[in-house]
């Protein structure tokens, strides 16, 4: 399936070069380049595109406010580009919709990569921007993990651990291995941890696994388990059944 991608960058030569590297790809087509938001937002609605590719500072319709009406508009999926390595951006682009966040200086690969897993229904963030969500994390009170804590209960006890592992990075086959079910089995409870919590795709997954307290950074900056107690508040499902 050929993924259908628009290119939005108020510099020409920025833009076009990002439209050059994708269309290059035998899978993606690049079916419109947008000068500033408000010609992207325009450009989705007409073409319906996979995936919008959105400069964060655009004269005018900046990528932010972009990517608020394709997410509520369209089911266009975004990734946010930037040459700001600025966490208020992060956040904003987060809290948007988008399902990707990825500095100007991202390698030609890693680009290409990027939109084929958004366009597949997964979500990316660049390794540095991870680090700062983290480490934003680290420096918050723990109280505030455990107000948010109810959010969860929601949750059978293996939907739980589903987040546990979304929350440490690993991939759906990963999930399954741990899990010791099949990776059809883990789809399902991942659709229904973002179903149940009202979240749009894995990386706000990830956020609010930190934000209640499933998961705390560890010194190295890694995803821990906070405690047994708060990723398991009920038995664990007999495993056969999963």
């Amino acid at each position: 399936m050929t993924i259908r991608v628009v290119v939005a960058d108020d510099q020409e030569l920025v833009r076009s070069g990002f439209a050059m590297i994708l269309a290059a790809q035998p899978d993606i087509e690049v079916v419109a380049e947008a000068g500033d938001g408000a010609a992207a937002v325009d450009a989705v609605r007409r073409l319906a595109p996979d995936v919008a590719l959105l400069d964060i500072r655009m004269p005018g319709t900046d990528g932010i406010e972009a990517c608020r009406a394709i997410s509520a508009e369209t089911g266009c999926r975004t990734v946010m580009l930037t040459t700001f390595d600025s966490d208020d951006y992060v956040y904003e682009a987060l809290h948007a919709g988008a399902s990707g966040f990825l500095l100007k200086d991202v390698r030609r690969d890693d680009l290409v990569h990027a939109v084929r897993v958004v366009a597949a229904g997964d979500s990316l963030l660049a390794p540095s921007v991870a680090r700062r969500l983290i480490a934003d994390y680290t420096s918050r009170p723990a109280a505030s993990a455990v107000s948010s804590s109810a959010r969860l209960d929601v949750l059978t006890a293996r939907e739980r651990e589903t987040l546990l592992h979304l929350a440490r990075g690993l991939s759906n086959a990963e999930i399954a291995a741990a899990l010791v079910v099949s990776e059809h089995t883990v789809k399902t409870h991942v659709g229904h941890v973002l179903s149940k919590l009202g979240l749009r795709d894995r990386i706000q997954a990830v956020i609010c696994a930190y934000e209640c307290g499933v998961v705390t950074p560890s010194p190295e900056g890694q995803p821990s388990p906070a405690s047994p107690a708060q990723v398991r508040k009920a038995p664990v499902e007999d495993r056969s059944a999963g």
